[in-house]
């Protein structure tokens, strides 16, 4: 089992001062004990009128996280990050919107490396996986907010999770890959820095860049495979995962044409 001081609870007042919060990215951050789903209250206090652009909420016990396509799931109190931020689009083209998750997962990918040791990959659109069975460490979810147009991306990391309290076989955590550091104060410090740098990027470059495009290529374990993507409607595309183009979306060459896939369940088949 994990030692116990894995579970410890997160000390707002230390993560403020250590993220220098109130700042020019992070406006505000709040720990609660307990949430359904750290985005749906985020977009409630938006609908309420409340101004979340640089918000960060996070919860120690996620009851009712959010994936794609409606899938919900429950946390274990104190175990994983599950952390929602309301990212301002200001001066982000509305063509690139679908790069902030993707810039998420690389701000995801940055953080357990440098705060863990751990080396993970990401699997388009909203995974990071690691280990040597390409398992999930982490997701990632993001919702448009109106009518502020901020948008709220959700992550939730497997940090000091055993494996037989990981949530389906395909997952692991940082405590089941042996990961030396585990302090989730320290990887909600290098995951807001990280996230703040992509987006700050972002926002200087109009877009996503030749060199942001080349590192996300660099850190994609899809382009490169064999996918079958699931699409709304049951539609199902099949082929080798060419890129990722300037909106995010993913390009597949299906023998006869190249598909683009803006949203989807991505499944990876084999390496071409």
């Amino acid at each position: 089992m994990a030692h116990e001081l894995d579970r410890i609870a997160l000390d707002e007042t230390a993560l403020k001062t250590a993220c220098a919060i109130p700042g020019p990215m992070w406006r505000r951050l709040d720990v609660i004990a307990e949430a359904g789903s750290t985005n749906a209250d985020l977009i409630a206090r938006a609908t309420a009128g409340e101004d979340i652009a640089g918000a960060v909420l996070i919860a120690e016990h996620q009851t009712a996280g959010r994936g794609r396509n409606g899938r919900t799931w429950a946390g274990v109190p104190r175990a994983q990050i599950a952390m929602s931020m309301g990212v301002p689009t200001t001066d982000i083209p509305a063509g690139a919107w679908g790069w902030v998750p993707l810039v998420t997962g690389l701000a995801v990918v940055d953080a357990v490396a440098e705060v863990a040791g751990v080396t993970a990959g990401l699997k388009w659109p909203n995974d990071v996986l690691a280990g040597p069975d390409r398992q999930k460490l982490a997701g990632i979810l993001a919702e448009v907010a109106s009518p502020a147009s901020v948008i709220v991306v959700g992550v939730g990391l497997n940090v000091s999770l055993d494996a037989d309290e990981l949530p389906d076989p395909a997952a692991t955590s940082l405590q089941v890959l042996g990961a030396h550091y585990r302090d989730r104060g320290a990887l909600v410090g290098a995951l807001l820095a990280h996230m703040a740098r992509r987006i700050d990027a972002l926002r200087t470059t109009g877009g996503a860049d030749a060199r942001l495009l080349e590192e996300y290529t660099a850190r994609s374990l899809t382009i490169g495979a064999r996918v079958r993507a699931t699409m709304p409607g049951d539609r199902e595309v099949v082929g080798d995962a060419l890129a990722v183009d300037e909106q995010g979306r993913l390009r597949i060459d299906t023998g006869s044409d190249v598909a683009v896939v803006s949203a989807g369940d991505i499944v990876h088949l084999r390496p071409v």
